[in-house]
């Protein structure tokens, strides 16, 4: 008789021994992802939101040390170093699992987030009084 645990621990692999990417790969996909991994490893204790919320600032600054130091005029250098490139790809990753865990824990639904926050953002910036500046001209 098959667990909890074992079908999540099993369908965690079957997913991630499948090729995902951006343009085949759903939120929902990605969440559940993420949601299999935890329980397979019975870390719901440990996630909850204060936690997560840790853990993508944690993960956020592994992510901009590796541009520390650099002016804006080497950044083309750490896109042509694939060493670099991977470890960058690892930390987004990780602040990727972190926010989408937070998401699931706090019963977020990320695309209605961000189309939501898009749409005040288009308020306050709009795009005729921001192009090509960071703030609204005449503020």
């Amino acid at each position: 008789m098959m667990t909890v645990s074992d079908w999540a621990i099993r369908q965690t692999s079957r997913r991630m021994t499948t090729t995902m990417n951006d343009e085949q790969t759903t939120v929902t996909e990605l969440r559940t992802l993420m949601a299999d991994f935890v329980a397979a490893r019975d870390w719901h204790r440990f996630h909850d939101p204060k936690n997560l919320a840790a853990s993508i600032a944690i993960e956020a600054a592994e992510l901009m040390e590796h541009f520390q130091w650099l002016r804006s005029d080497e950044l083309s250098t750490v896109r042509e170093n694939t060493d670099a490139m991977q470890a960058i790809g690892e930390e987004v990753a990780d602040v990727l699992a972190y926010l989408l865990s937070f998401a699931n824990a706090m019963q977020i639904d990320l695309s209605a987030a961000l189309a939501a926050k898009m749409k005040k953002n288009e308020r306050k910036y709009p795009a005729d009084a921001c192009r090509g500046t960071f703030r609204p001209r005449g503020t």
